[in-house]
């Protein structure tokens, strides 16, 4: 197989983590929301978002496996149509739950987007591979997909060649990886074209190793001045949010 390489525009920009959310004067600003992906375009940043899949296939823009946290309302994300999950609100907002097609529409190519696909123990996330690739086939704009599984990058890469596809990785006790062998078999399996590593955990010899070798990496979460500091010197491109912003 040919060796694959990223597009030069995934390092040319740094990223709003979840768009650019947070408290904003008028009020709160969700993670996720149309609104914060509009602010981040204005304020000429990329945009990193999340995806789930809603009970009718639908990708939905949505971090969480349920939807406590961010609507108030028991229940999981994907027991609900898109058309369910739209008709519900963000806590302390008028903003709800948009599609990934909303997004696209609302972004227009204007700046890149990150796309993270969620995935767990038991999921089929090759079904959400398929239909959000099926959603970006029409899109012009810069994008790259990524996941914490590596089979995400494997699908891409297999079905989809010609979207650039990442690797996501951490190493506490929140990540799959935690061990050395478990990060050299994600990073085989899914022969990503960059890798998204945890701020925590770098710097990293394994990691600069990688970079040296010409694999693009992006860091996640830039949320302090330290933190930002510590992945200019470390990576190629910043996922960030709050102070770790520039």
């Amino acid at each position: 197989m040919t060796k694959r390489h990223a597009p030069s525009w995934l390092t040319e920009w740094e990223y709003a983590h979840r768009g650019l959310h947070g408290a904003k004067e008028g009020g709160s600003v969700p993670e996720n929301s149309l609104q914060g992906a509009r602010l981040a375009v204005e304020a000429g940043l990329g945009i990193e978002c999340d995806i789930q899949r809603s009970l009718d296939d639908r990708p939905m823009v949505f971090h969480d496996w349920d939807l406590k946290r961010l609507t108030g309302i028991e229940g999981e994300t994907h027991g609900l149509t898109a058309a369910e999950l739209q008709q519900l609100h963000y806590l302390g907002s008028k903003e709800r739950p948009a599609t990934l097609d909303q997004l696209l529409n609302a972004v227009a190519g204007r700046v890149p987007l990150l796309i993270e696909i969620k995935s767990k123990r038991g999921y089929n996330v090759a079904r959400t591979c398929e239909v959000v690739a099926d959603h970006l086939r029409d899109y012009s704009g810069h994008h790259a997909v990524m996941s914490f599984d590596p089979r995400v990058a494997r699908w891409f890469r297999h079905h989809s060649p010609q979207t650039c596809a990442g690797l996501v990785m951490r190493e506490d006790e929140h990540g799959h990886t935690q061990q050395a062998w478990q990060r050299r078999l994600a990073l085989w399996i899914a022969k990503p074209d960059f890798l998204a590593y945890h701020i925590a955990a770098l710097p990293s010899r394994w990691v600069a190793g990688l970079r040296q070798r010409g694999l693009p990496i992006l860091t996640w979460t830039v949320n302090s001045p330290e933190t930002r500091a510590r992945a200019l010197a470390n990576t190629d491109a910043l996922i960030a949010e709050g102070d770790g912003l520039a």
